[in-house]
């Protein structure tokens, strides 16, 4: 079952951020638009520069309005000792919630079986705390943050003009559509 469109179940979880331990819970996420990006786990190798790509474009998302909570199965321990010994990872400014119950990578149904550990899921939160993007990569497959960008930007656009959609590779700027029967068998 898909995901997208329905709203984030309940959770509390502790969480690193900027030198500090907090706790974060779906109460907090909404208001605002979310990502949330799950990775396998802290010290590993392609994760460091998926987080790392994030953490170089954070202040795009921030202007967006946009929130990114990074999650993995490792305790907020953990990721403050990532946070204090990799140069990648210590860039980082947004949220690294810990999920050692793996309660929130259940409730994004992206933990691996008999693992204990979280695909690469990436998934958008509108306000209102609807998933309004889902993407899953295997576990070789890097994410781009420029890529996450245009996607956001396309799920706002669409939220604040109902009736328009995003065609492939839209751009911020560019021409949407407006589905109509006057539009079937024309593109």
């Amino acid at each position: 079952m898909s995901l997208i469109g329905t709203s984030i179940k309940p959770f509390t979880a502790q969480a690193y951020r900027e030198g500090k331990f907090l706790t974060v819970t779906d109460v907090d996420v909404k208001g605002k638009w979310a990502v949330f990006f799950f990775y396998p786990a802290d010290f590993t190798f392609v994760c460091p520069t998926e987080l790392e790509d994030l953490a170089d474009n954070y202040d795009t998302f921030q202007k967006m309005g946009v929130e990114i909570y990074s999650v993995s199965t490792d305790t907020h321990f953990s990721h403050k000792a990532w946070h204090d010994t990799s140069p990648a990872i210590g860039k980082i400014n947004f949220t690294m919630i810990g999920d050692p119950s793996g309660v929130v990578t259940n409730n994004f149904e992206v933990m691996r079986a008999g693992q204990g550990l979280a695909d690469r899921g990436t998934f958008v939160v509108d306000p209102e705390g609807v998933i309004q993007l889902v993407e899953i990569t295997s576990e070789g497959v890097g994410r781009n943050a420029m890529e996450l960008l245009r996607k956001v930007k396309a799920a706002q656009y669409i939220a604040a003009h109902p009736g328009e959609v995003c065609p492939a590779k839209w751009e911020e700027g560019e021409e949407t559509l407006a589905p109509s029967l006057d539009l079937v068998g024309k593109i």
